[in-house]
């Protein structure tokens, strides 16, 4: 039996190399593996950022674009489109808004209002902006500037601009502002009030046609309006109610130039005939202005206003069913009736016509524009303000 001793490492050295061999192609395989992951990942990186990069182009373009649109279109805009932030300093200005100020609209942003339009625009603007800012809500105004104070001259010295203002929320890059659109209204009211003077005009020519038949009631149809406007006013009415009950006050009697002069001039009590028959003219009127087109409803009041509160009117109707335009005319009219001489009767005292109204209010008046009837004599200054209303009229020279 022959033994022979070796050592551990000639023993293993087969064993060694190849585990020496797995061990390195392990570690090799571990590294192209590793490399391959690398590559993907950079590459799938890399077209990511690509496609990012090509999205962020494209918005980029087509935000380019909007702003070009969107300029384009605020630029063709007749109205000035302005932004301007809590300071009043531009951020924004359409192309008419660059006309106005006669400066480009390059060269307004970051400068103040009042350095561009001046301190007194400027001022009336931003006293506005501020209230929008304050309450952040959309709001509209009529700024005027100039003197505006004779309405019935259309040439006066003065520009009407319609303001909107909306509140923008600010974000990292600008504070909070203020989009506003002016719109210059300054011609249309002009011509506005060209066509009212006009209206004045011809109601005034009409009006003269039968106060000249009637000296007993001449003027009475322009003191009913007179009082209904005083009445709708201290009412609180808006502006058109006041024009309409002003105009149906005027052209109310229109249809009295259909009646006889000797019914109008008669100094005698009216038969119930004669009554009726002046009584109804009104309706005459209506036929005569039914295919006129006024702001208000002129004709509708005019139609209504022989109704009484309980319904015994023409038309049946009552209460708020009754145009309230109709109702205020109603008792002007029965006021200046009653307070004015006629061919067959002195003229009452103030206070004894506001007696008879107001007894009469439930049955044949409102009694709100009653009240405020009474109101405007007592506390308004209109028992001596229509004084000259119980004046006899002069005597006509045949």
């Amino acid at each position: 039996m022959l033994i022979r001793k070796i050592s551990r490492d000639e023993a293993l050295a087969a064993t060694d190399n190849r585990l020496t061999v797995i061990m390195g192609v392990f570690i090799a395989l571990i590294v192209i593996v590793t490399l391959a992951i690398l590559f993907v990942w950079k590459k799938g990186a890399s077209m990511r950022a690509t496609q990012a990069l090509h999205e962020a182009e494209v918005a980029l373009e087509r935000f380019g674009n909007m702003s070009k649109f969107m300029k384009v279109v605020t630029d063709n805009q007749p109205n000035q489109i302005v932004a301007v932030d809590e300071n009043t300093q531009y951020t924004f200005a359409n192309l008419p808004a660059e006309d106005e100020a006669g400066i480009p609209a390059a060269d307004m942003m970051g400068k103040t209002m009042a350095s561009v339009i001046g301190p007194v625009r400027a001022q009336k603007y931003a006293d506005l902006n501020k209230e929008v800012l304050r309450e952040f809500e959309k709001a509209s105004h009529t700024v005027v500037f100039g003197d505006e104070e004779d309405e019935e001259d259309p040439d006066g010295d003065f520009q009407l601009v319609r303001t909107y203002h909306v509140p923008l929320r600010g974000d990292r890059d600008y504070p909070p502002a203020v989009l506003m659109i002016i719109s210059d209204i300054t011609d249309l009211t002009r011509e506005k009030r060209r066509g009212e003077k006009m209206m004045r005009q011809l109601t005034d020519t009409l009006v003269s046609v039968v106060d000249r038949r009637d000296p007993f009631s001449a003027n009475h149809s322009s003191r009913v309006a007179e009082v209904a406007r005083a009445i709708a006013h201290e009412m609180g009415l808006e502006e058109v109610d006041e024009k309409t009950v002003d105009i149906a006050g005027n052209l109310m009697n229109l249809g009295k130039i259909f009646i006889p002069e000797e019914i109008l001039t008669k100094t005698e009590d009216l038969t119930p005939e004669e009554r009726a028959m002046v009584g109804s003219a009104y309706l005459t009127t209506v036929d005569l202005l039914e295919n006129v087109d006024f702001e208000g409803p002129v004709v509708e009041t005019i139609r209504q206003f022989g109704e009484t509160w309980d319904g015994r009117g023409p038309l049946g109707l009552k209460g708020e069913e009754i145009i309230q335009t109709a109702r205020i005319l109603a008792v002007a009219n029965a006021f200046v009736g009653m307070a004015s001489p006629r061919a067959y009767r002195g003229a009452m005292p103030f206070q004894k016509a506001a007696d008879i109204l107001m007894d009469d209010t439930g049955s044949r008046y409102d009694r709100k524009p009653v009240s405020a009837l009474i109101n405007f004599l007592e506390n308004r200054g209109g028992t001596r303000r229509w004084a000259h209303f119980r004046e006899a009229p002069p005597e006509r020279v045949e």
